[in-house]
């Protein structure tokens, strides 16, 4: 059979069933989107539901953590005095180099901060590591 048969053959069968009104396809459509919201917000209620749960957990898990680090910036040093840079100021911690100098590290990390379009002062640093062939 060809297309041009198939086609033929598909209108000649679809005469013969009855067609709704317009007022019919429309409370269809109707219908059929109200359904979809009513998945939709069964779904957003499962979300919230599951997100308190969690956030339940989470903050559980927070408040024992939450007091020796309390305690443990009690104990920092005051902040340098107000006259130093802001530049100054920033810290992310220290460092590691390993088998690097500093000149070769800073240019690293300068590099990366170029290639990535990330300001060097968002990144974070833990370790550089010379690696050899």
């Amino acid at each position: 059979m060809t297309s041009i048969s198939i086609l033929a053959y598909a209108a000649e069968v679809g005469t013969d069933a009855p067609k709704a009104s317009i007022g019919d396809a429309i409370l269809y459509a109707l219908f059929t989107i109200a359904i979809v919201f009513a998945a939709l917000f069964i779904i957003f209620i499962c979300i919230r539901i599951f997100s308190a749960i969690l956030n339940a957990f989470d903050h559980k898990k927070d408040t024992s953590t939450e007091a020796p680090a309390t305690s443990a910036t009690t104990t920092v040093p005051a902040a340098p005095a107000a006259s130093a840079a802001p530049e100054e100021e920033f810290s992310s911690g220290t460092l590691r180099l390993k088998g690097c100098d500093e000149k070769t590290a800073a240019m690293i990390m300068a590099i990366v901060s170029d290639n990535t379009g990330i300001p060097l002062s968002e990144l974070v640093f833990k370790s550089i590591t010379l690696v050899e062939k």
